[in-house]
């Protein structure tokens, strides 16, 4: 049984999907805090069930008889430690096969606060003697499309200076995930960096600019002089300070990658300037 945790996110439901393309259904468990989201699957074979990450006997149910999972990262920073360790705990009582944790780039040498909650929960895997393989995923390209109609009015404001950024769509990732749950040479104790091909935020803006037919200007700030305008603009404290400091890593390399993404598929990720121009167009119609 292929068992995917966090499948009511963007992630973890896109995991299914590619694991539907190389398993049969019966074969697939797909688990939430809200089991009720994924009720579509239900008609197609796939096994639904809870696994909240809060409570320990819904993991011990949601990993039994599981001989890969999916672990996919919970999204409260600042909680996950407890949380991680509940969900190791189980996976380890349910001495499950092998567990494809979803980490960050650079877990163990970066310097941004993003990457200890991984780092810990690494170590907890390790210390647990869970067989496991880690798909450290690099940054979102959709994370970058979420304000484009704004940004090609008003900039781009950012604090990576000429750092790349080595992000990939979802799907990719997905995909890499499928791939690393369902491949029989998968061994336990790898180490995937994955990304797709590094930008810069300057090289980013320009593309946008050159796709929305108008330039669009990039001012890149300290880490400090960052935190002070998403602060007024309304972003909460820890996340504007997330942004600004993960920005920061990203100027020291912390967020570029190598070749592991593009090995795993089997063929190059989406590269991220087909990716951007279609957003922006789709941006830009929408705000027409």
């Amino acid at each position: 049984m292929h068992v995917v945790t966090g499948a009511t996110g963007a992630l973890g439901r896109l995991v299914v999907e590619k694991l539907l393309d190389r398993v049969p259904a019966s074969e697939v468990r797909a688990t939430g805090r809200r089991p009720e989201a994924l009720d579509d699957l239900v008609g197609s074979g796939v096994d639904v069930c809870r696994a909240d990450y809060d409570d320990p006997a819904s993991l011990r149910s949601a990993f039994a008889g599981a001989d890969r999972v999916l672990f996919v990262s919970g999204n409260e920073v600042g909680k996950r430690l407890d949380q991680h360790q509940a969900v190791v705990d189980a996976l380890a009582e349910a001495r499950v096969g092998l567990v494809a944790y979803t980490s960050i780039l650079n877990a163990t040498t970066s310097d941004i606060v993003l990457a200890r909650e991984h780092a810990a929960t690494e170590r907890m895997l390790a210390d647990a003697g869970v067989p496991h393989v880690l798909l450290r995923n690099g940054w979102y390209l959709e994370n970058f499309t979420m304000s484009l109609a704004d940004q090609v009015d008003h900039g781009m404001i950012g604090a990576s200076g000429a750092g790349r950024i080595a992000a990939a769509t979802r799907a990719d990732y997905a995909e890499a995930a499928a791939v690393v749950l369902t491949g029989a040479g998968t061994t336990a104790g790898e180490v995937f960096e994955l990304g797709g091909p590094g930008f810069t935020r300057a090289e980013l803006v320009a593309h946008i600019g050159r796709c929305a037919g108008r330039p669009v200007s990039y001012t890149d700030l300290s880490e400090q002089a960052l935190t002070e305008p998403l602060l007024a603009s309304g972003v909460p404290d820890h996340l504007a300070r997330l942004i600004a400091d993960s920005d920061r890593g990203a100027a020291a390399g912390w967020l570029d990658a190598g070749d592991d993404l593009e090995r795993l598929l089997g063929r190059p990720a989406e590269p991220w300037t087909d990716f951007i121009a279609a957003a922006v167009r789709s941006a830009l119609d929408t705000a027409a």
